[in-house]
């Protein structure tokens, strides 16, 4: 749940820099964040705690959020 909430919170946060140097920073905290909610997920769904259905909702959503978030780095370089 933190890792979740930082990589929004730390996605707000990069929309008030002034630097793209800045702005992959943050950017890269973003990723970080969300790949650290991707494992979590993936230990939930190793587990088999809660509905399957929605894990692998999450575990979708999370992975196009890295790509997303991603390719903006990339194009920021």
């Amino acid at each position: 749940m933190r890792s979740s909430g930082s990589s929004s919170l730390n996605f707000g946060e990069s929309q008030g820099t002034v630097t793209d140097k800045d702005l992959i920073f943050k950017l890269a905290l973003v990723v970080k964040e969300l790949k650290e909610s991707r494992n979590s997920l993936k230990i939930l769904n190793y587990i088999n705690e809660g509905s399957q259905d929605f894990r692998a909702l999450l575990l979708i959503e999370v992975e196009e959020l890295i790509a997303i978030i991603s390719k903006i780095i990339i194009n920021k370089k």
